[in-house]
């Protein structure tokens, strides 16, 4: 088959207000409510009109990790860059593919971000949204699924056909412990008493995880007290469990990093837990982390890149100063993520790895793509339990959360009446997302959201 020709008709930006049920903190942010965006498109495919959609949280200290900046104005970064978006695909005219329209609109709305101020990791937010949105889109006037898109080359990118993408049924779901999680069930903190589980304890009895994501504060002490009491737990409820460990940029240079490192292996009760660790990730601040070389700091695990991965030639540079990895993340863009996939893949045999992270994705559109996008990839365990912070569907109208619980059955199921995502055996079942489109199979209630204006 060959590439889809498009024009994108109209853009529609639209938010609805998430409500945590437990605080999640990561480096020295706490967040406890964010709104999340929705993407409406009506695209010409071929001549063809279609409509596609997408979502995703917008989290603040993430993209922009500035002090001085507000969550509120973190958010008015991220609209702004789906602002620009918006008019910048609108503007571009008949495209030849689904690319070339996000190359050429896409570096347009960078320069403009850029111009205003945005760090290029929130400038690309708003062009990944529309990237996936028309790709939706584009699948659904096609009838094609994400991977079978993929590798008909429908898309127009020059990876997909060369990827040997995968049609993923299952995927193991990574448990993030925050840092302001409780870890058992006696200890000090909020619990809602809604039935979900409140603590890691009550995590893994609940769902049968067998990966962990725990978070790290860059406060040495701390964190390897805090991760001997995770150890301790993963000891005598999940024996065979693998962790990885997030940085969040936390580290102040490459010493301090080396000295936590040392520490950490020189801990009895943490040899286990060094054992199972599967990558580290962003240890270092992004303006440092691709002008440090990791070589001698003693690192014996993958170490990976996330946040310094804000331009196409960050992998590259990373892999030269000792990295071993990247993420693959739907807010920085689906292309990103194939582009990385490929150049990962033409290194055979080095040990390098792409992760699948995004705690953030909420149930609907936002989590089914991100999670398909990774596993087709050949990521087998992915961050993904954005539901042990946020009640399933949240303050969606109950027959939205139905709607999507009905096109993909697997994925969710409804204890207590209320629709959440499935987790058993530590795995989420991926069978029903390789339906026509990009892994959308229903809408959210349209009518229910706020305009972006």
């Amino acid at each position: 088959m060959n590439m889809a020709v498009v024009h994108v008709r109209q853009v529609q930006l639209f938010q609805r207000a998430v409500a945590l049920r437990l605080p999640f903190r990561f480096g020295a942010a706490t967040v406890t409510q964010a709104p999340q965006a929705f993407v409406r498109v009506q695209v010409d495919v071929n001549g063809q009109r279609s409509v596609g959609a997408t979502a995703e949280l917008m989290v603040p200290k993430w993209f922009d990790k500035n002090p001085a900046l507000t969550h509120e104005q973190n958010f008015e970064q991220l609209r702004t860059a789906l602002r620009l978006a918006a008019a910048g695909w609108c503007d571009a005219g008949r495209q030849a593919s689904v690319h070339v329209l996000s190359l050429n609109a896409g570096d347009e709305v960078l320069r403009q971000a850029g111009a205003l101020g945005l760090p290029r990791l929130a400038a690309q937010f708003g062009p990944a949204q529309l990237d996936k949105a028309v790709a939706d889109a584009v699948l659904r006037a096609l009838g094609l699924g994400w991977c079978d898109g993929l590798r008909a080359g429908v898309l127009g990118d020059p990876w997909s056909r060369s990827l040997g993408i995968s049609t993923p049924q299952h995927v193991a779901l990574r448990h993030t412990v925050g840092l302001a999680d409780r870890l058992l069930d006696g200890d000090p903190g909020p619990d809602p008493q809604d039935g979900l589980p409140a603590t890691l304890q009550q995590a893994i009895a609940a769902c049968g995880l067998t990966h962990f994501k725990l978070k790290l504060s860059g406060r040495a002490d701390d964190d390897l007290q805090r991760l001997q009491r995770i150890a301790a737990l993963l000891d005598r409820s999940a024996p065979d469990a693998r962790v990885t460990l997030d940085g969040n940029e936390s580290f102040a240079d490459a010493h301090a990093l080396a000295g936590f490192w040392q520490r950490l292996r020189a801990t009895p009760a943490l040899q286990g837990l060094h054992r199972r660790t599967l990558l580290l990730e962003q240890p270092l601040p992004r303006a440092q982390a691709l002008s440090v070389p990791l070589h001698g700091l003693g690192i014996d695990v993958p170490v990976i890149i996330d946040e310094s991965d804000d331009h196409d030639q960050a992998l590259d540079e990373a892999l030269a100063l000792g990295y071993r990895g990247i993420s693959s993340k739907a807010c920085k863009g689906l292309f990103r993520s194939l582009r990385n996939a490929a150049a990962l893949a033409a290194r055979p045999g080095q040990g390098l790895l792409l992760s699948g992270e995004d705690l953030t994705c909420q149930a609907g559109l936002a989590v089914q793509q991100d999670t398909l996008l990774a596993a087709s990839l050949g990521v087998t365990h992915i961050e993904r339990n954005g539901h042990h912070y946020v009640d399933g569907f949240g303050s969606a109208p109950e027959a939205e959360a139905r709607r999507f619980a009905a096109a993909h059955p697997g994925l969710y199921e409804h204890p207590h009446g209320r629709v959440r995502l499935a987790v058993h055996g530590g795995r989420l079942d991926l069978s029903s997302l390789h339906g026509p489109g990009f892994a959308s199979g229903a809408f959210p209630d349209w009518d229910t959201l706020s305009p972006i204006p």
